[in-house]
């Protein structure tokens, strides 16, 4: 810590020019409670099985909407529930249709009860989620490569991320940053209506994956060369309240980035255990996907998905004695790229799962024969990552050099 504001206040002088930065929020405790909302899963028809990315909300042939709707304003009205939206999950066979309960029942207690209705394949809460980052710590900075915990100039001779795509599902990233245009190929939005201004959490995380490399400002991603999907599934609550997901956001994002073949997803968020996610998190991995997620130190068994069998969980710093084994990859005073052109210093699980989404193009593009590898092939055994170290057993490397930043 004191190495890193000895540099940044270095780099301040040097250059002249002050940024406001400010880390990304930890939620409160109190942000966890349960929405008041269940997802119904109403069984498909074999129609429905179609391949194909667009998903636009469509429903599919006029009758086989009618009757789905049906069902579902009638399951409502006969268990005290609002239908508030419906969804089609082709890839696990479903539609999901969210409903708000009207009394004081808890979503797990309706939820198993509509499980057992006919046509409903499961039913299950709207859970909530959120994304891994550490309290705000205050600083100025202006220029911040040098600042970066990885020496990042050493493995770019050898690969960039050039091939790989890499879905980044989060808050809303600011395309127009300095370093960030013209590194996002695609943005979509999944959550419902609302502000449309580009959030931190999302920018930051874009920042530390993609951030352009060489144009004399701000900092180097560390996999700039790779086609970045941004997928807004979560939100920031006013005035810079905490980042939040759902069930039903990450649902959509997870679909359109398995749908559209990603080869790195990036999830710096936790939340409960959630049947849905689950389902296509192992759609994701089947099809060869590198999923990497966030690990919540304060509750680190109850951390989904990243100990989702196949999914690279990773944490900022080493777990108490007797928590199960993680990646371990920079998220303390890391630079990156905030909203309205600035740069700041966050910390936090979300920011060190960031480092390992790109680390794991890096090496799939250096080994294609390891595409769809289990992670453990690809990074080595759980425990803190050495980049250079990985890099240099794909590719010739000078570690030593790599690893003193020469």
């Amino acid at each position: 810590m004191i190495r890193s504001l000895a540099l940044l206040a270095a780099m301040l002088l040097a250059f002249g020019t002050a940024v406001t930065v400010r880390a990304a929020e930890a939620p409160a405790a109190a942000d966890v409670a349960g929405t008041g909302r269940v997802m119904v899963m109403l069984r498909l028809g074999a129609e429905h099985y179609r391949a194909g990315g667009d998903y636009g909300g469509a429903y599919g042939d006029a009758m086989g909407e009618q009757a789905r709707l049906r069902l579902a304003r009638r399951i409502a009205r006969e268990h005290g529930l609002n239908v508030v939206e419906a969804w089609p999950m082709q890839l696990v066979g479903v539609d999901c249709v969210v409903m708000e309960i009207r009394d004081g029942r808890s979503p797990d207690a309706v939820a198993a009860e509509l499980t057992a209705l006919p046509g409903v394949a499961w039913s299950q809460p709207l859970n909530e989620f959120h994304m891994q980052a550490a309290a705000p710590a205050p600083v100025y900075n202006d220029r911040l490569a040098a600042a970066q915990p990885w020496h990042l100039a050493p493995l770019h001779k050898l690969a960039t991320g050039k091939g790989e795509t890499i879905a980044i599902i989060d808050s809303r990233i600011d395309t127009s940053h300095p370093d960030l245009a013209g590194q996002i190929a695609t943005m979509r939005d999944f959550t419902p209506p609302g502000r449309a201004a580009p959030e931190r959490h999302g920018t930051g995380i874009a920042g530390i994956i993609g951030a352009r490399a060489g144009n004399g400002m701000g900092i180097a991603g560390v996999a700039p060369g790779a086609r970045i999907l941004g997928l807004r599934a979560c939100w920031e609550r006013p005035y810079g309240g905490t980042t939040v997901c759902d069930t039903l956001s990450l649902a959509k994002a997870l679909t359109f980035a398995i749908e559209n073949r990603a080869d790195v997803i990036n999830l710096s968020l936790t939340g409960p255990q959630d049947r849905l996610l689950e389902g296509l998190i192992g759609l994701g991995l089947a099809r060869g996907a590198t999923i990497v997620a966030a690990v919540d130190a304060q509750n680190p068994r109850a951390s989904f998905p990243a100990f989702v069998p196949g999914v690279v969980p990773v944490a900022a710093a080493r777990l108490s004695g007797g928590e199960p084994p993680v990646y371990i990859a920079p998220g303390q005073d890391v630079p990156t790229t905030e909203p309205e052109g600035k740069w700041s210093v966050v910390s936090g699980s979300s920011f060190a799962a960031a480092h390992v989404s790109g680390l794991a193009a890096l090496l799939r593009q250096l080994s294609r024969s390891g595409r769809g590898a289990a992670s453990g092939l690809l990074l080595g055994p759980r425990g803190v990552i050495d980049a250079c170290l990985l890099v240099g057993r794909t590719a010739r490397l000078d570690v030593a050099a790599c690893e003193v930043g020469h």
